[in-house]
C-alpha cells in the first residue's frame, strides 16, 4: 500500500506514530509523512530544524515532509492555539505540493489537536483514499478539561468542528474502549470504530540496561519513584509535590522526574520554593535511553488531574511502565486505574489525592523487594497478553486492507 501519514508531531519527537511508520516500510508499504519542524515538548525548534533546514528528509524509509509551523513555545495558549493553526493553514497549502501522486489510504495520529485532521481531510477527497483516525485524545471534552478552552461559543465551535471531522472519517482506531460512546454521540459510525490501543515501544520488550547517560544524570540511592514523561496540566504535578512534601522526613525516598514540557518551569521553580530535596529533575533524555533510565526506578509513576475525560484515557506511558517489568503506583482515576488493578501491577489512589499518593509510596517502600518484582512480572505478562506490538499491528494491517478494498 501507498500510505500518507499526517500528523503535526513526528520524528525527533517522541511519538508511537514514529514506530507505526517504520514498521509499515519493513512491511513492503511505501509511507509518507506530513508533519510539522519538530518543537515538542521544549516549544523551540529541534537543533538542526527549521524552516529553511531539514524540510525533507528520510525517516527508516519513510518519506518526511514538514511543513512550517509556528513554535508552540512554553505557558502561552496564545503562542499553542497559533502553533494548532499554523500547521493546518501550512499542511492546506503544502500538503497538495508536497504529497503527488495516489495514495491507497491516509493516516492521522490524532493527539491534541483534532484539527491535524483537517489537512487529511483535504488529501482524502483530492485522493479518493480512505481516512483512518487514530483517536488518541478525546475532543472537545479535552479541552475542557486542561482548561485551555472556556467560552461556551468555542466549545460550541469545536464540538461542529469534530463532528465535522468524524463525518468525513472512514475507520476509526481507539486507543480506550471508553472512547467509544463519545465518537458515537460525535456523530461517528459504531461499526467503523476499532480498538487499537497502545503498546509499549519495543526497546521497553528487552532487557533493562545501564548507559553512560544515565550515570551522569546523578541519580540517587534510596527508594525511587520515576516519573518519565511530558510534564503537562493534565499529568498534574501539584498533586506529585504535595505527596513529595509528605514525605519529606523519608530521607531514603526520592522522586525522579524525567522528562520536561508546558509546566516544566513551573515544576522547577516549586521544587525550589518548598526546598523539595527529596524531588530530583533530570531533564529530557533521548526515547533510546529511557530503558536505562527505568532500570533504575524502584517503582514507576502514573498521573493524571480528576476530570471525566481523563478517566477514560489510558495514558501511553502505562503500557511502556507493563513491558519494562516493573511496579506501578498510578494515580488516576478510571480506566488507566481499572488496568493496572486488573494486572495485579502496581497500587492505585484516586486523582488528586495526594495523601493517597504519599500513603501508597510509603506502601510500596515497605513491601519486600521480592513482592515489588512479582508485581511488575504480573505487569509484564498482562503487556504480553493485551499489548503485544506484533499482534497489534497484524490486527491493524488487516483492518487497513479491508478498507481498501472496500473503497
Amino acid at each position: 500500500m501507498n500510505i500518507l501519514i499526517v500528523s503535526q508531531y513526528f520524528y525527533p519527537e517522541n511519538f508511537r506514530i514514529n514506530e507505526l511508520a517504520s514498521e509499515w516500510v519493513k512491511d513492503g508499504h511505501k509511507v509518507t509523512v506530513l508533519t510539522g519542524i519538530p518543537n515538542y515538548p521544549e516549544g523551540r525548534y529541534f537543533p538542526g530544524y527549521g524552516l529553511f533546514n531539514n524540510r525533507e528528509e528520510i525517516y527508516k524509509g519513510a518519506q518526511v515532509y514538514r511543513v512550517p509551523i509556528i513554535p508552540r513555545g512554553k505557558n502561552s495558549n496564545i503562542r499553542l492555539a497559533l502553533n494548532y493553526l499554523s500547521f493546518v493553514l501550512s499542511g492546506f497549502i503544502f500538503a497538495p505540493w508536497y504529497c503527488q501522486g495516489d495514495y491507497d489510504l491516509v493516516f492521522v495520529s490524532q493527539l491534541s489537536p483534532i484539527t491535524m485532521a483537517l489537512p487529511a481531510i483535504l488529501m482524502k477527497k483530492i485522493k479518493k483514499a480512505p481516512l483512518f483516525l487514530w483517536v488518541l485524545d478525546l475532543w472537545p471534552e479535552s479541552l475542557s478539561a486542561t482548561g485551555a478552552v472556556r467560552s461556551p461559543l468555542a466549545m460550541s465551535w469545536a464540538d461542529r468542528l469534530v463532528r465535522y471531522i468524524y463525518r468525513n472519517t472512514d475507520r476509526f482506531l481507539v486507543a480506550s474502549k471508553a472512547f467509544i460512546p463519545s465518537i458515537e454521540r460525535m456523530g461517528g459510525d459504531k461499526d467503523n470504530i476499532r480498538y487499537f490501543p497502545n503498546w509499549g515501544e519495543s526497546i521497553y520488550e528487552q532487557n533493562l540496561i545501564d548507559t553512560p547517560v544515565v550515570r551522569e544524570a546523578n541519580i540517587p540511592g534510596g527508594f525511587k519513584i520515576m516519573f518519565a514523561g511530558n510534564i503537562g496540566v493534565a499529568q498534574d504535578f501539584g498533586t506529585i509535590l504535595k505527596a513529595a512534601e509528605r514525605l519529606k522526613d523519608f530521607s531514603d525516598i526520592h522522586w525522579l522526574v524525567v522528562g520536561d514540557g508546558r509546566m516544566g518551569d513551573w515544576v522547577r521553580e516549586q521544587v525550589k520554593s518548598r526546598t523539595l530535596s527529596n524531588v530530583h529533575m533530570l531533564g529530557r533524555y533521548p526515547m533510546e535511553t529511557m530503558p536505562a533510565f527505568f532500570s533504575q526506578a524502584d517503582v514507576m509513576l502514573v498521573t493524571l488531574k480528576k476530570d471525566e475525560i481523563f478517566s477514560l484515557t489510558v495514558p501511553g506511558k502505562i503500557q511502556s511502565y507493563l513491558a519494562c517489568g516493573k511496579p506501578v503506583i498510578a494515580c488516576l482515576d478510571g480506566e488507566g486505574s481499572s488496568l493496572i488493578r486488573e494486572a495485579g501491577a502496581g497500587l492505585t489512589c484516586n486523582s488528586e489525592d495526594s495523601e493517597s499518593l504519599a500513603a501508597a509510596v510509603l506502601e510500596m517502600y515497605r513491601l519486600p523487594a521480592g513482592k515489588r518484582q512479582n508485581m511488575g512480572a504480573q505487569g509484564r505478562k498482562y503487556y504480553e497478553q493485551n499489548f503485544m506490538r506484533s499482534v497489534l499491528f497484524a490486527n491493524l494491517q488487516s483492518w487497513m486492507k479491508e478498507a481498501v478494498l472496500s473503497k
